[in-house]
């Protein structure tokens, strides 16, 4: 990046990296964490794939099945966070959204993508969460109807370059994404 300067070279380079994220499984920005609030208040934080990365639409995409404990807490909470650690362009990439879960016929394209040995990633018996006497004590059959699309509209973007001189920036929609320098 030529001129630290510039807010909106920053936030291209972030999107370069949720972009390449969907299409490379050895990018940092493949697996981000995930962070919900259960319904008791406790926050959760896990590793997903990414699966959609949509500037234009300021959304990004997950794919999960519907008996996890992100879709119960999403359902009392739309709201998560996204962190994402680029090691080679030191960068941190935070994001805040909204998460629509749509299942059902709006889920069909999807699934209609997702390869037959990626399937049995949604239908785990029993549901994913339960104790298990035996560490093997489930099946992974595949199962359409629980699989989830996660569709998260993006309400902040916070990013941190650790260069030689540290610099943060805060991107908001509501501001169509206009960025603004913050004292990292």
């Amino acid at each position: 990046m030529s001129d630290p300067n510039d807010l909106q070279a920053l936030l291209d380079e972030a999107w370069r990296h949720l972009t390449r994220g969907v299409a490379d499984s050895r990018s940092p920005a493949r697996y981000p964490t995930f962070a919900t609030v259960a319904p008791d208040g406790t926050p959760e934080a896990r590793t997903v794939a990414l699966r959609g990365a949509s500037r234009s639409q300021s959304v990004l995409e997950v794919h999960t099945d519907i008996a996890t404990s992100k879709v119960a807490a999403l359902q009392h909470n739309p709201k998560a966070a996204f962190h994402v650690w680029v090691p080679r362009a030191d960068l941190q990439i935070r994001i805040t959204a909204t998460v629509e879960i749509q299942t059902g016929s709006d889920a069909e394209l999807k699934w209609d993508c997702v390869p037959e040995g990626s399937r049995v990633s949604y239908g785990t018996r029993p549901t994913p969460g339960t104790a298990l006497l035996d560490a093997y004590a489930y099946e992974k059959p595949s199962d359409r109807e629980r699989f989830a699309v996660l569709r998260c509209n993006l309400l902040e973007i916070d990013l941190v370059h650790l260069g030689a001189r540290h610099r943060r920036a805060e991107f908001i929609r509501e501001n169509e994404w206009a960025g603004t320098w913050l004292a990292p």
